[in-house]
């Protein structure tokens, strides 16, 4: 007799065949793989080492991830976000320093911040939000040569055990889904 979920004819348990059983589920995130290895991630400072901020403007928006596109910067979802809607704020110009960003860059990186937290409350309702900028490598920052802000959107109670101990954060829904919500939501200029 079998319970319809093939687990007899793969020879009994979930997870026989990837292991020694141990009693515990299996959460696989195979895409993680190219995190974890870096893959994307620039080999130097300069646009032309692969900085992954100067390569998303020039792909479609899907493709790229991008959901606003302004005058000298743009809006893209975090390809590792810490949740869901996790947005970075980034100018078109390759620069590292916030002092560097001239007054138009500085001032449409804080409009396009602010719509970017009026798209995500339309679209996803949540209850708080974190928004700052990791200036360089000590401070955190994994693309340093590029500045970013993050804007990534809470909700209470968005920190269970996965990532606490697991180390594993749960996300509801694709990134290209994602993208199109936020697009759909993003305020009219």
């Amino acid at each position: 007799m079998t319970d319809g979920s093939g687990y007899e004819e793969r020879g009994g348990a979930p997870g026989a065949g990837t292991g020694e059983p141990d009693g515990w589920d299996r959460l696989w995130t195979p895409h993680r793989m190219a995190y974890i290895k870096g893959e994307n991630k620039p080999v130097g400072p300069r646009p032309e080492d692969g900085c992954p901020f100067c390569r998303a403007p020039g792909l479609g928006d899907p493709e790229g991830l991008v959901v606003h596109r302004g005058k000298s910067a743009y809006v893209v979802l975090n390809l590792y976000p810490y949740n869901s809607g996790h947005l970075l704020v980034c100018p078109y110009r390759h620069v590292s320093e916030y002092t560097a960003l001239n007054e138009q860059e500085t001032a449409e990186v804080a409009t396009l911040t602010q719509a970017g937290i009026r798209a995500l409350t339309a679209a996803y309702r949540p209850q708080a939000f974190n928004v700052g900028m990791n200036l360089g490598a000590a401070a955190g920052a994994g693309i340093a040569a590029h500045l970013h802000q993050h804007v990534v959107p809470r909700w209470g109670g968005d920190t269970n055990f996965m990532p606490v101990i697991g180390h594993t954060k749960v996300l509801p829904e694709l990134l290209e889904q994602t993208r199109a919500a936020l697009a759909g939501h993003w305020p009219s200029d």
